[in-house]
């Protein structure tokens, strides 16, 4: 862009037209809305992740912006208590380009040759350690002014030239972007400088802030130069040394802070800070110029300027640090350096919303271990100990059992390092590939986090000065690997760095490096002790020389320093110590530590040599005077260095499973296996518990309001009680032979309540420590365990669905009343199955099934209220179930139930109303609830993941995540004092709540306790930085690793076809044939005529070939072949049956990685003659004409034959993969009266609904925006920007599938056959023009597939299971070119993008390849078949898709993908992908996607699957994962996506369209219809909105003009069969209501506007069949299938009349309009008529209000012929005539088919139309004289009443069972099954 059109300045938002997004893009949350402040459209860009939420300039990557201004002016405002990001890659001189990134997510300044990461920090009053993070509320609009120029001068000391690219990420408002190479003053406007004469350059007036009037700028908005006051002194690149500047406002400051950065590794700069206050004076006053900037000094005080620099020029980063002091506006600045412990971000300030952030913090957690209990290390200083509890580090102090987290990891720790100084602590995460993170100790910030090459990391250990890190693991095949790392420019913001990397094939169960030589280190395991050493950036071992100690399980090794050198001790399972010398590598010492137990004696007595079995010894440690060994048996036991006798000795409860000496040699520290962490004081000889914990999962717990205490239980069968104070335990009980379920304390007792596994209810008295009662009154496990707050009662359930309930308000527990079959039985065990009220009066519960929640009284178990839980959610596509049920504080009595839906529901615990819900709490059902006695804040638990809602926000509650648990989250509770909460799974969390005490709201209970002082533990800056940006942030669920198949040898096996037919004539040849394969149970493949004639041609088979050319061979899918694992195909049979060849035939197969060939004689009993072996070992035998090949296997045959050869067909597969049309019955018309193009009455203008039934029968093109998919035989492409579609008709069946040329030039479609052809359509469609370019058929029954070569030359059709034919089609010329028949059926078909010679079949037992041959205009198919491999087990592959070559990916009817390797011939890598059979899959790249009939859709990482090829048989499939999930409404039956697969439309059975994100995680509906039979379509008033109901209970809501799904109301397991809307006169637009009757003979009345049912009806025993509202909208008529006709009123409910005049047959219409009083000689303003299935029409004059109605005519007509069609009578339809209401106008009466005009008042039919059929539909237009007639036929017929005119349309595939006109008469909807079209009638 021309530097002259950016001056002054330029609006890049203008410019680029963002509002457009064609010259730019937008991802993510991001929306135009209207900024109060500003008074304009603003664009907010918002998302948890910033990376997937944001608008870019310019729209690609390879654009650039070109915009030269020297001043980028960003007018935004942050989002409060989020995070955001901006990045700007600026362009230099020498078109280097860099990134410059704004972020609050950033702490400090960081800086590389191409990225600039610059912090940006808000003050408001708090401490430095408290600025970076979050956003406090009330942030300003903000000016950023930013000087590109002066950024790479400084900080890169390069030369600007422009602007590329802009990426603003969540989460801010932004208004504009503008640059310019003027300085502007945002403060000042030109008015003012003109007005005033100052010295500054005004911002232009479209740049410009609104300013109230009488206000200042700087009241309401911020200013922020970076760098500021930047000097046009930087003209030039600096040399030495640069100053960073630094931004500050007053109030809520926005700063920008980077850290000191050094320019080369010989001089380092030191911090020079100018600050510039930016308010009247210094804003408004100050000069543009730019000033010198001044000296650097140690510390300073003044208004304006401060510099902090380190001694000599040595920078110690500190930090800078704003305080606004009190007196007048004077800043102070000064320098400090880091805190020791960063603490979370906190805003101290009241709040009115949900503040601060975070507002919980973890205090501390109850656990150790998780994945391994052996890791337990000492500080330098020996007072505090390390230990991991499962995703948590933890650093406990000895003495005061204080507790500080390191907080970061995703999954369990499973090795922990210290280094020798304690200053860097480094630990690594279990799950592959294993993450390492590098802390800084003493504060606790995450300084490194990276990948290890090992998958597991299951031992580290560091050198003694911390500059190398060794890790022990096992790489992706399971070979040990140890890593090095050079870790000593960590702590000066480097990284770790692989120096070297070796594999060994000997165990290693400990590593350590040597802490006199960092070079050197020693492992031991199983049979071996190894030295290693580092040199030359390679690792190598040396094993020691054991002698007969060599086949000893080593567990443990220790260096020890002695006077004669250096010594290492090694430990076995057995028993045995070694001293092994380090320098000499040999065993120096060998003893045995063996038990010996005394006589009668309580206490076992040691000795050091005996023989017998040794004391197992898992771990020991060795200081300079003693060794400390654990053992198995439970002792850690303290030995002098020369083992003569045990020092001293502690017993524990289990297994030791390490043991460590600290630093100054008087205090051992052990752990053991159960869990539990102590110490051993050896001067007091006093052993000191530290840590106790559960050794399994956490499922329930309670709390106790008097003592605080909390009590848990878990799957280890223990309760425990713990002091919450101190979070020691108190007490355990252990059940060994059950499992505790669930806990509860006695509300004002010192009683603990527990239910087990057994059915068993304990009480335990927690003063005696003893159970106090038992009651055994349950037959299942407890599920729910609960007591009132007043003291007065015990609940419990069962999973037999019992509740009982139980007397606790005296001294002992008794029960009171059983109640059986309440409870869900399908509840599991959760700590919400049961829950009371906060009064004590009501109880609620799951049950009696899961879709419903019950409450009951609690003191006489009377039930009050029954919930349907189901009915939350009518529009999910699945029964919505209740999970956990909770009480809030009472007032204002809400009682919060969990839905498998994801959804938090808020009940009137009185009414059960919904007050309001809460979507989408979590990506999964929320497991757990919790409710602040206050009311403020909601607690949800689900998978790995706390949420903490403000309850008290009615419109749209805000929610904080926080994560930390490495397992699911089991219960979440609140501590009685309100001021902590806990959450228990892998271990037990104790977090503080941090938000200030408030008033309670209305309503509510008294507001908690303030909120308890801070403590120490939390999180580290680097974690909450971790946290923000997704590092330690929510889990992902554990994604399936698939398992590895090897490649094994393929076995033979062969099936015998079945039904063969007409193949062969009876003929000696033919029965040797037939004796032969009898004999050798081979089966006998049929060829396929391929629509050429000639005698003795091979035309298109399974053995293809011709004179001169080479013929394929072939095998039944399902029979593999195998020759020793080679790629073979195995024995065939060429049956001559007497046809002669005239020259010789050539015939190829596949072996040994190449294609074998051999010449066949014109005559091959030429070749039996001469006795010639061919092919080397392959045998020719000829008998009775018949030619054998043997010696491979004998699996694949082929046979030739000049007939052409029809299969009987098959059963259909046990595979959903296969199309199944749907049943009709009606005929095909055959003479259509159609109008001449452009006189159409009738326009097709929309189809509502996609055709679930198909298979692949969607196709997108993203970037050239086609889409197209199929509803009935219609081809439906639609505008997915504005909806509109255009139709494509001309298929006379249901379509089956779809296929898009690659160059999207054709459309290829496919449909059934009709009952008046022989074989399927396929139809060639020009994509451009929308025309039918060649009409082609040859399959019979059903078209499989369908697919288009590479380079769109061919076109291959596959048949479905009854036709089983494979033909290939030129698409120049549209004609045949060959075609093979198939025995078995295959699933899908497929050609190589990457060769388009080769295409690949799947079916029963094998993959199928297929080579494309063409010679001239001669092509022939051959043919090379791989069995699957033994351990996928007997399947059927289902779906294909070609990977990079040469990957062929196939997923099973098991849920299994197979990869094949199509150049080698076999099958290398095999995962679980689903648990059902996968029938979609598409791979582009590094990508995969399956879908099945589970519903699942999934994306897998597939770009490890090359290598893993390359690999071999040694190949392991660990690098395969899946990415993401998706569950949808139906089985996945098409599926397209965009080739970088981040995005894709997917079609289900349910007849959805889906539009699927990855990168978002979201589908949106596309399409959606109904799933069966439509029977009704009515219209409101307005004709805004349309009404549809169906078969499978739904009634739908559409928006006309776009026929949106806009409300579903659903019942289940009734089918709504008819429908009304109340008319115009019934009540005010906005309290429309739709009516709709049911099979069951109910009446439902729905409310339009507030969504929900008003009333239930039950009028009829027998199912509704039509129902309309009356006149005046007072009254519903409706009419059952026997004949009845109920009227009732839709106020009252009540059914006041009932008419039996039609009984007998079943009422078919019922209309009702308005009339004159007095008209036909009746009273009553009502007519309405009534039409029988008997051909009766009867009529009615009716004053409903007066409970009157008579019979005004009755007619009665004789029954027409059954048609053979439809085999019972047409129905009667009836309706008054719209524009002249003396007229009826029926059809479906008398003999012969015709519309028949009545009229009342002559009493005699006064006009008749002949119809071509009997009706099935009609619909008569309200404004024309029109009628519209809907037939069996699949005809949609409109009559001119007044011409006798008649049209036909085509378009449906069945029956058109429903018309109607809209009351406009512009739109005509029709019904055949669940196809809705629209029509727009065109004469209106």
């Amino acid at each position: 862009m021309a530097r002259a059109c950016q001056h002054p300045f330029l609006n890049v938002f203008r410019h680029f037209k963002v509002d457009e997004w064609k010259r730019s893009t937008k991802e993510g949350d991001v929306a135009p809305v209207t900024d109060k402040t500003l008074k304009c459209t603003v664009y907010r860009v918002r998302g948890s992740v910033s990376a997937g939420n944001y608008i870019q300039l310019p729209k690609t990557s390879t654009q650039s912006l070109g915009l030269t201004g020297r001043y980028l002016y960003v007018l935004f405002r942050p989002l409060p208590t989020k995070h955001f990001i901006i990045h700007l890659d600026v362009s230099t001189e020498d078109s280097q380009v860099i990134r410059v990134s704004f972020s609050n997510l950033f702490k400090e300044f960081k800086s590389t040759a191409t990225w600039l990461q610059f912090p940006f920090i808000f003050e408001a009053g708090r401490s430095r350690k408290d600025l970076a993070g979050m956003i406090p509320a009330g942030t300003r609009w903000t000016c950023l002014q930013i000087d590109l120029h002066d950024i790479l001068l400084v900080y890169l000391n390069r030369c600007y030239s422009h602007l590329k690219s802009i990426r603003l990420c969540a989460n801010l408002l932004v208004r504009n972007l503008y640059t310019s190479d003027l300085c502007f003053d945002p403060a000042v406007t030109i008015a003012e400088a003109r007005r005033a004469k100052l010295p500054v350059t005004p911002v232009p007036r479209e740049m410009a802030f609104p300013v109230p009037k009488g206000e200042r700028w700087h009241d309401h908005y911020s200013h922020i130069r970076f760098p500021s006051d930047s000097s046009e002194t930087f003209s030039e690149p600096v040399q030495k040394s640069c100053s960073l500047p630094e931004a500050v406002l007053p109030g809520h400051v926005l700063q920008l802070l980077p850290h000191p950065v050094a320019f080369s590794k010989q001089v380092q700069d030191s911090v020079s800070l100018k600050v510039q206050k930016l308010g009247p004076t210094a804003s408004r006053w100050a000069p543009s110029a730019p000033r010198p900037l001044p000296e650097v000094n140690l510390s300073c005080e003044c208004s304006e300027v401060s510099s902090v620099g380190g001694p000599s020029g040595h920078c110690q980063e500190p930090f800078p640090w704003v305080d606004k002091r009190a007196a007048g506006d004077s800043i102070h600045i000064s320098a400090h350096k880091p805190a020791v412990e960063p603490a979370a971000p906190e805003h101290t300030a009241s709040q009115e919303s949900f503040l601060p952030d975070p507002v919980l913090r973890l205090k501390g957690v109850i656990g150790f271990g998780g994945y391994s209990t052996k890791w337990a290390l000492w500080t330098r200083d020996g007072a505090a100990v390390v230990y991991p509890c499962h995703a948590v580090i933890v650093i406990l102090h000895v003495d005061t059992r204080e507790q500080r987290l390191f907080l970061g990891h995703t999954d369990k720790v499973s090795a922990l390092a210290l280094d020798g100084s304690g200053s860097l602590l480094a630990s690594a995460q279990a799950r592959p590939p294993s993450m390492l993170r590098l802390w800084d100790f003493q504060t606790g910030e995450c300084l490194s986090l990276f990948q290890s090459p090992v998958l597991t990391i299951s031992s580290l250990s560091f050198s003694d000065s911390g500059a190398l890190l060794c890790g022990i693991g096992k790489d992706r095949h399971g070979r040990t690997m140890v890593v090095a790392w050079a870790t000593d420019q960590v702590g000066r913001g480097g990284e770790a760095v692989i120096l070297a990397k070796a594999h060994t094939d000997v165990d290693i169960q400990a590593f350590e490096v040597a802490f006199f030589d960092e070079t050197r280190m020693a492992s031991c395991g199983r049979g071996s002790v190894q030295l290693w050493r580092l040199r030359g950036g390679e690792l190598r071992f040396c094993p020691v020389d054991l002698g007969e100690h060599h086949a000893l399980e080593f567990t443990d090794l220790a260096f020890r320093q002695a006077q004669d050198g250096h010594t290492l001790y090694v430990c076995s399972r057995s028993g045995h110590i070694l001293e092994i010398d380090h320098q000499h590598m040999a065993v120096r010492h060998a003893r045995r530590l063996l038990p010996m137990q005394t006589p009668g004696g309580p206490l076992p007595q040691k000795q050091t040599f005996s023989s017998g079995p040794g004391i197992a010894i898992s771990s020991l440690s060795v200081s300079q005077a003693m060794c400390a060994v654990g053992s198995e048996d439970g002792y850690l036991r303290l030995w002098p260095l020369d083992f003569s006798s045990v020092l001293l000795e502690a017993e524990h409860e289990g297994a030791i499973s390490s043991v460590l000496i600290s630093p100054n040699g008087l205090r051992v520290l052990s752990a053991t296996s159960f869990g539990h962490l102590g110490f051993l004081d050896v001067p007091s000889q006093e052993y000191s518990v530290l840590v106790r914990s559960h050794a399994a999962l956490v499922v329930a717990l309670a709390t106790d309001c008097s003592r605080g205490q909390l009590a848990t239980v878990s799957q280890d069968h223990t309760v425990r009680i713990w002091d919450l104070a101190t979070l020691q335990q108190l007490y355990d009980f252990m059940s060994r032979e059950e499992a505790p379920c669930a806990i509860a304390f006695h509300p004002t007792q010192p009683t603990l309540f527990c239910g087990f596994s057994s059915g068993a209810v304990r009480s335990f008295s927690l003063e005696a420590a003893e159970v106090l009662v038992e009651h055994r009154c349950h037959q299942g496990a407890i599920t729910g365990l609960v007591t009132s707050p007043d003291g007065s009662f015990l609940f419990s359930s069962c999973s037999q669905g019992t509740l009982a309930q139980y007397h606790i308000g005296g001294p002992w527990c008794r029960i009171l009343r059983m109640a059986a079959n309440v409870v869900c039985l399908d509840s599991c065990l959760s700590p919400n199955a049961l829950a009371v009220s906060g009064d004590s009066r009501l109880l609620a519960f799951v049950g009696p099934s899961k879709y419903m929640v019950t409450v009951m009284s609690t003191a006489s178990l009377d039930e009050l209220l029954k919930i349907d839980v189901s009915a939350l959610d009518l529009a999910g596509s699945h029964l919505n179930s209740a999970m956990v049920v909770c009480f809030g504080p009472t007032p204002p009595g809400h009682l919060l139930v969990s839905t498998s839906s994801n959804m938090v529901a808020v009940l009137d615990a009185s009414s059960g109303c919904v007050v309001r819900e809460l979507c989408c709490v979590h990506p999964v059902a929320c497991s757990s609830l919790a409710l602040s006695g206050d009311g403020r804040f909601l607690l949800t638990a689900a998978d790995r993941a706390i949420k903490v809602w403000d309850y008290l926000a009615q419109a749209s509650p805000s929610c904080q995540v926080y994560i930390g648990h490495s397992e699911p989250v089991q219960a979440v509770a609140f501590t009685p004092d309100q001021q902590q909460l806990l959450s228990v799974g892998d271990a037990i969390f104790l977090w503080d709540i941090l938000a200030p005490t408030e008033r309670s709201p209305p309503g509510s209970v008294q507001g908690s306790p303030k909120a308890p002082p801070t403590c120490k533990a939390s999180l580290g800056a680097r974690q909450l930085e971790d946290v923000v940006s997704g590092a330690s942030g929510l889990p992902r669920q554990q994604v399936p690793v698939p398992s590895w198949a090897s490649p094994l040898q393929l076995g033979i096996c062969a099936r015998p076809s079945k039904g063969l037919d007409g193949t062969f004539s009876m003929s000696d040849e033919s029965h040797g044939l037939e004796e032969l394969r009898q004999a050798s149970g081979l089966p006998v493949l049929m060829q396929k005529e391929a629509g050429r004639a000639g005698d003795g041609a091979w035309g298109g088979g399974w053995l293809q070939g011709s004179p001169g050319t080479s013929a394929g061979l072939s095998t039944p899918m399902g029979g593999p072949v195998s020759r020793g694992g080679a790629a073979g195909w195995g024995k065939f049979i060429y049956n001559w049956t007497g046809a002669r060849c005239m020259c010789p035939v050539d015939f190829r197969w596949f072996q040994n990685g190449q294609w074998q060939i051999i010449t066949v004689p014109s005559d091959p009993r030429h070749l039996a003659s001469q006795g010639k072996v061919i092919a080397g070992t392959n045998h020719c035998l000829v008998t009775g004409g018949l030619m054998t090949f043997c010696g491979l296997s004998p699996s694949l045959t082929a046979t030739c034959s000049t007939r052409r050869a029809r299969v009987q067909p098959t059963t259909r597969p046990d595979s959903y993969k296969h199309f199944m049309a749907r049943y009709k019955a009606s005929p095909l018309a055959k003479d259509l009266s159609l109008s001449p193009a452009g006189d159409e009455q009738l326009h097709l203008k929309a189809v509502v609904g996609y055709n679930g039934n198909g298979r692949a029968n969607v196709v997108w093109r993203p970037d050239t925006g086609f889409f197209a998919y199929t509803c009935g035989c219609l081809v439906v492409v639609e505008d997915l920007h504005s909806g509109a579609q255009q139709h494509w008709v001309g298929h006379p069946e249901e379509i089956s599938t779809l296929a898009l040329s690659h160059y999207a030039q054709i459309l290829a479609s496919a449909s059934i056959q009709s009952s008046t052809a022989l074989h399927c359509q396929i139809r060639l469609w020009d994509v451009q023009g929308g025309s039918c370019r060649q009409l082609i058929s040859h399959h019979s029954t059903a078209v499989q597939d369908l697919a288009f070569s590479p380079d769109d030359g061919f076109l291959v059709t596959l048949g479905d299971y009854g036709d089983r034919t494979l033909a290939l089609w030129s698409t120049a010329t549209c004609e045949l070119m060959t075609s093979v028949c198939l025995l078995e059926p295959v699933h899908g078909v497929a050609f190589d993008p990457w060769d388009g010679g080769v295409l690949a079949c799947v079916g029963r037992g094998a993959v199928t390849l297929w080579l494309l041959l063409q010679l001239g205009a001669d092509v022939s198919l051959q043919i090379h078949q791989e069995p699957i491999p033994e351990e996928v087990g007997a399947c059927e592959l289902t779906s294909l898709c070609f990977g990079p070559a040469p990957l062929l990916y196939c997923g099973s009817n098991a849920g299994q993908v197979c990869v094949w390797d199509t150049r080698a011939g076999r099958c290398f890598l095999v995962w679980e992908a689903d648990d059902g059979e996968i029938g979609v899959l598409l791979c582009s790249g590094t990508r995969l996607v399956s879908g099945s009939n589970t519903r699942r859709l999934r994306l897998w990482a597939v770009g490890a699957v090359p290598e893993l090829r390359r690999k071999g048989s040694g190949a392991r499939s660990h690098s395969v994962f899946m990415e993401h999930e998706l569950t949808l409404d139906g089985a996945v039956v098409s599926a397209v996506f965009h080739d970088s697969m981040d995005m894709g439309v997917v079609g289900t059975t349910a007849g959805t369209l889906w539009y699927v994100s990855w990168a978002e995680g979201t589908n949106t509906r596309l399409i959606s219809g109904h799933r069966s039979q439509v029977n009704e379509v009515v219209f409101s008033p307005s004709e805004s909105h349309c009404a549809t109901c169906s078969d499978d209970g739904s009634v739908r809501v559409w928006s006309l003009a776009s026929m949106e799904l806009l409300i579903q109301f659903q019942v289940l397991s009734q089918s709504c069969l008819c429908l009304a809307w109340s008319p115009p006169s019934c009540r005010r637009p906005e309290q429309q209501q739709v009516v709709a009757g049911y099979s069951d003979g109910t009446l439902r009345v729905f409310s339009v506007s507030r969504t929900a049912m008003e009333l239930k009806m039950h009028p009829h025993q027998a199912a509704l069949t039509t129902v309309a509202f009356s006149a005046d909208g007072q009254t519903i008529l409706s009419g059952d299938k026997d004949g009845l006709v109920a009227v009732s009123r839709p106020r009252t409910g009540m059914t006041f009349r009932v008419l039996s005049d039609h009984r007998g047959a079943g009422i078919c219409t019922i209309q009702s309009t308005r009339k004159e009083y007095g008209d036909f000689r009746a009273e009553g303003m009502d007519l309405w008529l009534a039409a029988s299935g008997d051909q009766r029409v009867s009529v009615w004059a009716s004053d409903w209000l007066r409970n009157h109605c008579e019979l005004v005519d009755w007619l009665s007509f004789p029954a027409p012929v059954v048609t053979e069609a439809s085999g019972c009578l047409p129905p009667t339809l009836a309706a008054f005539c719209p524009w002249d209401g003396a007229l009826l106008v029926c059809v479906g009466l008398g003999v012969h088919p015709e519309v028949v005009f009545y009229s009342l008042y002559q009493k005699q039919v006064v006009k008749k139309i002949p119809l071509p059929f009997f009706a099935m539909s009609m619909s008569l237009s309200p404004r024309a004289c029109l009628v519209a007639v809907g037939f069996a036929e699949r005809v949609l017929t409109l009559v001119d009443c007044v011409s006798g005119a008649v049209q036909d349309f085509a378009g449906h595939d069945d029956s058109v069972k429903l018309c109607r006109f809209a009351p406009s008469s512009r739109l005509l909807f029709t019904v055949a099954h669940n196809e809705i079209l629209v029509w727009e009638v065109m004469s209106h």
